[in-house]
């Protein structure tokens, strides 16, 4: 069962990385987020992973798609809010 208070924790969390990425011009800084993002996932409920993730298993884990991941996860997640 996915609880709201798992949304709105994982809601918070990624709205908040996704507005420094999208605004950051450092490659560090993005490395950063995109490595702090794949942790938190790991430790993420895995129903609301799955639920964000609609079967992609590589879905804000694979760096050539991470900038369109975080936005599609932020807008799923305040969808379920």
């Amino acid at each position: 069962m996915i609880t709201r208070d798992s949304i709105e924790t994982a809601y918070s969390f990624l709205h908040q990385k996704r507005n420094v990425y999208i605004n950051s011009s450092l490659d560090w800084q993005r490395d950063d987020i995109e490595y702090a993002i794949a942790s938190y996932v790991d430790d993420m409920s895995q129903e609301l992973y799955n639920a964000i993730a609609e079967g992609n298993a590589d879905f804000l884990r694979d760096h050539r798609r991470f900038e369109e991941d975080i936005k599609i996860a932020v807008e799923r997640l305040e969808s379920m809010l």
